[in-house]
C-alpha cells in the first residue's frame, strides 16, 4: 500500500478532452462572431432596417455563445490539469482569472444584446422613439463590453497561457509567440468601434490551432506507447 501511495501520478501527455473542448469552443465562437460581423453594418446607427433583415442570423449567433462558453470552461479546466506540476501560481492565477472574466463578459454581451433585440422588435411598431432609445443604449453598452473589456481579457488570457506553454514546452514555441502577437493586437486595437472587428477572430483561431496540435500529438504518441 505504501509503495502504491508513493507512486507519482501519471499525467496524460496530450489529453483529448482539452483538444475536443477547445475545438468545439473555437468553431462555435468563430461561427458566432462571423455571423455578427457579416450581419451588423459598419455604421449600425444609420437606420435599423438591417436588424429586421438579419435578426435570424444575429439571434443564431447569440444562441451559440452559451455552448461555446461551456466548452471554453471545460477547456480551461482540462488545460490546468494538463499543465499539472508545470503550472506557475502567478501565471496560472492570471490564466484562470482572465479566462473566467472573458467568459462572464461574453455571456453578459450575448444576454444584453439578445434582450435589446427582442425589446426593439416588440416595441418598434407601437413606440418607435422608446424602442430606438433602448436599442441605442443596449447596443452601445454591449459594444463596450465586448470590444473594450471581453477581448482585452482574451488578450491577457493568451499572454498568460503562452507564457505557461513556453515554460512547460507542451506546445511548439511558434504557437506561443503567435499568441503574444495576437494578444498585443487585441490589447492595443481601437476599442471604440461601432461593432465587432475582424481581429476578434484571432483568439478562437489561436485556441483552435492549439487544440488541433494537442489532438494530433495525442494520436501520434499513442502508437509509440503501444510499441
Amino acid at each position: 500500500m505504501k509503495q502504491e501511495e508513493s507512486l507519482p501520478r501519471i499525467r496524460p501527455k496530450a489529453p483529448k478532452a482539452a483538444a475536443i473542448a477547445g475545438i468545439i469552443f473555437s468553431v462555435l465562437l468563430i461561427i458566432s462572431l462571423s455571423l455578427l460581423l457579416f450581419s451588423v453594418p459598419t455604421n449600425p446607427r444609420e437606420g435599423n432596417d438591417w436588424l429586421f433583415a438579419s435578426k435570424n442570423s444575429i439571434l443564431l449567433a447569440l444562441n451559440l455563445i452559451p455552448f461555446s462558453g461551456i466548452a471554453f470552461l471545460w477547456f480551461i479546466g482540462v488545460m490546468r490539469d494538463y499543465l499539472g506540476e508545470y503550472e506557475d501560481k502567478f501565471f496560472s492565477t492570471v490564466f484562470l482569472g482572465s479566462g473566467l472574466l472573458f467568459l462572464a463578459m461574453l455571456f453578459v454581451f450575448a444576454g444584453m444584446t439578445g434582450s435589446v433585440i427582442f425589446l426593439y422588435l416588440s416595441l418598434s411598431l407601437s413606440n418607435l422613439p422608446l424602442a430606438t432609445g433602448l436599442f441605442d443604449f443596449g447596443f452601445t453598452t454591449g459594444r463596450e463590453i465586448i470590444n473594450t473589456y471581453a477581448f482585452k481579457m482574451a488578450g491577457v488570457f493568451m499572454i498568460s497561457s503562452s507564457t505557461l506553454f513556453i515554460r512547460s514546452r507542451v506546445i511548439p514555441r511558434w504557437m506561443a509567440l503567435l499568441g503574444y502577437a495576437l494578444a498585443a493586437l487585441m490589447l492595443i486595437r481601437i476599442s471604440h468601434l461601432d461593432r465587432l472587428a475582424w481581429p476578434s477572430l484571432g483568439f478562437p483561431i489561436w485556441v483552435l490551432l492549439i487544440s488541433i496540435h494537442i489532438l494530433m500529438d495525442n494520436f501520434r504518441k499513442k502508437p509509440e506507447s503501444d510499441q
